[in-house]
């Protein structure tokens, strides 16, 4: 169906979308949740959204607050990837395109047959199908491997795996609908002396621009010692990054004085603007370590 959002920027779309009537807003979204439309009704009373990745933030929030019995029916209402519903024509629009994206709608005989053992043996063994977000595969060796892969797991790991691939889904779709990059950028301190996350830490974020570095903004880690959404929606774009961390004024604050670290820089590439960087740093004060997290 076509989805009745007017055709504007990502912010007019939102607050379009903020500001409509409960139904109107279930509508606008779809089959953003497959077969799941109770799932966009229950968000639509948490609104306004500030951003599209905080409307995800509540639809995923609502997917894992959902009982057992009521996740394992969902999960159970989605397609297997060239199964039975490709067949007979039946995948909504937003499936038929994420199947299409690497060629799951022209397979080989023998790709086919593989993946056919592959749905089975999932669906035998989990009982729902194997859920996997195609935007995050580059080819269907990726999808093979991690299918199988898959297969090993426990009943209540998979469950939970299978839970966030759903919500990775949700989250191409919703980039599909207001014409964003998929991805974000976030952090999450840990004081590694107190074994406690760092609240209220001071940060800025700079982007590298025409020879020199240009300040997107300052933030401060909440209770949990995140900022869970640095960059997001159409500001997520590919290039080098750089967030500077006040180490020196946090552990000063807590009694921690003549500390030897200062300001942390981390600098970092995104080069994909449809994925999700996640910049976790552990530190004291005198030392710190840093990763790609997920």
């Amino acid at each position: 169906m076509d989805i009745p959002i007017p055709d504007r920027d990502a912010a007019a779309q939102l607050e379009a979308l903020n500001a409509c009537p409960e139904d109107a807003f279930v509508a606008a979204l779809g089959e953003v949740v497959e077969h799941s439309p109770w799932v966009v009704r229950r968000v639509a009373a948490l609104r306004p959204f500030a951003s599209v990745w905080a409307l995800h933030a509540a639809l995923a929030g609502v997917l894992r607050a959902s009982d057992a019995d009521t996740r394992t029916a969902l999960l159970q209402r989605h397609p297997e990837l060239a199964g039975r519903e490709a067949g007979e024509g039946t995948l909504t629009a937003d499936s038929n395109r994420e199947q299409s994206r690497l060629g799951l709608d022209r397979l080989s005989a023998a790709e086919h047959a593989r993946l056919r053992a592959l749905n089975t043996a999932y669906r035998e063994r989990f009982g729902f199908p194997f859920i996997t977000a195609v935007r995050l595969h580059a080819d269907l060796a990726s999808i093979f491997a991690e299918g199988e892969r898959r297969l090993a797991n426990a009943a209540a790991t998979e469950a939970g795996v299978a839970l966030t691939q759903v919500a990775e889904v949700v989250r191409g779709r919703l980039a599909q609908r207001f014409g964003i990059a998929p991805g974000w950028l976030s952090t999450h301190v840990l004081d590694a002396v107190a074994g406690l996350p760092a609240a209220g830490v001071a940060l800025t974020l700079s982007v590298q621009h025409a020879g020199g570095w240009r300040r997107l903004g300052g933030f401060e880690t909440d209770a949990e010692g995140r900022c869970p959404l640095l960059l997001c929606d159409d500001a997520m774009r590919a290039g080098t990054y750089q967030i500077e961390f006040r180490i020196g004024d946090y552990f000063r604050s807590r009694g921690h004085d003549g500390g030897f670290l200062d300001t942390v820089p981390v600098r970092f590439v995104v080069s994909d603007a449809a994925l999700h960087y996640h910049v976790p740093l552990l530190c004291t004060p005198a030392s710190y370590t840093t990763y790609r997290g997920s």
